[in-house]
């Protein structure tokens, strides 16, 4: 039999709900929309549930709306049945019902990534220490020293003793054979770039040398270095190099599957810094296109690095999108609905609900407290005194008479601009919290707090805010 599952829900939704619901439905899920009697469900409190939820013979569990946040366990011994909270917007109940992809494992990945500190050389131990524990917390499996030409850099040993204390793993890459000779006596775990000429050097210590060619393009030279190690029984890395955009792009990536067919099971590492540091546009997408590379190809390592301002988040999307992609390639899927944490600009489904059904709450709506939403056709701002539409907040503000109320005008302001951002670049909009950057931005709203925002009149907004900032002043 199809497992009954109350969808509970108020007035403004309930059509919304219904529709979702019908198209859901299958030989295993009959959903059960059910109209508790308020206009907006996700606002109501456990004692006002228990009070009007009327429940119909054989339901096997409740859904409420995902902003909901009374004591579901006490409504779940209350009624006998379990309780769970469903998603956030309507237009995600398909998922949450397995009827999308639903939510990926990503905790699984297989690309070791190594985050370059291009400038070592300049930073102090405790400098180099303090980056190396940032960048670990955006994903880095190997911290990179990065020295620069023609500048000591008397504090490498320390360095690597300091780091390796901290129990980071630690590789160095130097054009001075003598500073890579230093690394690996100092305990350095891997050495960048040794080619035929120089692969000596890793006799003098541990440290598992990253091979590269000793003139750029040269295949052949790059090969014999790694039958040399193959010989030796010497554990390496090996890297073709990433050449830039017309400079070599292509055929560096032609060189990238070549080795991969001579060498089919030799561990093969890729800098991307050359095609996402010297490329103008945004990495997230450029990082998604070279871990195809990476996942079709199988290989194993990737150098990442954050100089230009525009790659400050490089190693938290290339730690994304190895887990994405090995995600998707395990479920044999295209990389689609795995997260979505490389959409930084756009979302898939960026709006949750349509002109039409806007026009319809809005004509059902009585109080003065004023609603956003956005949709195809632009911002729709309105309460019970009208409701208006316009691509831009400025062409709103005739509408809205909030000239005397600076709090309200304000709040609305910051409100319409977060709605035309979402509205030009088609991202999700959702009133009162931020916008979602994917892995690219960090957002400053709570999941939990979106309940004592949504539907609020902009004074108890602006107040929460206040409050919260006042309270940060104080504990300073």
């Amino acid at each position: 039999m199809a497992e009954r599952v109350a969808l509970i829900t108020g007035s403004l939704a309930e059509p919304r709900i219904a529709r979702i619901a019908e198209a859901i439905a299958d030989e295993a899920l009959h959903p059960v929309v059910i109209n508790i009697g308020v206009k907006v469900a996700a606002l109501m409190t456990a004692e006002i549930v228990e009070r009007r939820l009327k429940l119909p013979e054989g339901i096997d569990r409740v859904v409420m709306p995902g902003r909901f946040r009374g004591d579901l366990d006490r409504l779940a011994a209350h009624f006998g049945i379990p309780f769970a909270r469903g998603p956030e917007e309507a237009a995600d109940i398909p998922d949450y019902f397995g009827k999308g992809k639903g939510q990926a494992d990503l905790s699984r990945q297989e690309v070791l990534l190594f985050a370059e500190i291009v400038d070592a050389t300049r930073l102090s131990v405790e400098g180099l220490v303090a980056r190396a524990r940032q960048l670990t917390a955006e994903g880095a499996d190997v911290i990179d020293l990065g020295a620069l030409p023609d500048e000591p850099f008397p504090q490498l040993e320390e360095a690597i003793a300091a780091l390796k204390a901290e129990g980071f793993r630690v590789s160095v890459d130097s054009f001075d054979t003598r500073e890579l000779a230093r690394a690996t006596r100092a305990g350095a775990d891997f050495l960048l770039s040794l080619n035929e000429t120089t692969l000596d050097i890793a006799k003098e210590g541990p440290a598992v040398p990253v091979l590269v060619p000793a003139k750029q393009g040269d295949l052949p030279s790059l090969l014999r270095a790694i039958e040399t190690c193959e010989a030796r029984g010497q554990a390496f890395l090996a890297d073709p190099i990433l050449d830039p955009i017309h400079f070599g792009f292509t055929s560096s990536l032609v060189r990238y599957a070549e080795l991969r067919r001579l060498k089919p099971d030799i561990p093969i590492l890729m800098g991307i810094g050359n095609v996402t540091e010297l490329t103008d546009a945004d990495t997230t997408g450029i990082n998604a296109i070279l871990m195809g590379v990476i996942s079709e190809l199988h290989l194993n390592a990737v150098l990442a690095v954050q100089v230009s301002p525009h790659c400050r988040t490089a190693v938290r999307e290339f730690d994304r999108a190895r887990r994405e992609f090995y995600a998707a390639r395990e479920a044999r899927s295209l990389p689609q609905g795995f997260g979505g944490g490389l959409m930084a600009l756009r979302d898939r489904k960026p709006f949750t609900t349509t002109p039409q059904e806007v026009a319809r709450l809005a004509g059902e709506v009585t109080d003065r407290a004023y609603r956003i939403e956005v949709t195809q056709d632009g911002i729709h701002v309105y309460n019970r005194d009208g409701h208006h539409v316009a691509a831009e907040p400025f062409a709103l503000f005739p509408h809205l008479k909030v000239e005397a109320d600076g709090a309200h005008a304000f709040y609305l302001g910051v409100e319409t601009a977060r709605a035309e951002i979402a509205f030009q670049l088609g991202k999700r909009y959702a009133q009162d919290e931020p916008l979602r950057w994917g892995v690219a931005g960090s957002t400053g709203g709570q999941v939990d707090e979106a309940h004592k925002l949504t539907f609020k009149e902009a004074g108890s907004t602006l107040s929460d805010k206040k409050q919260a900032a006042q309270k940060g002043a104080q504990s300073d």
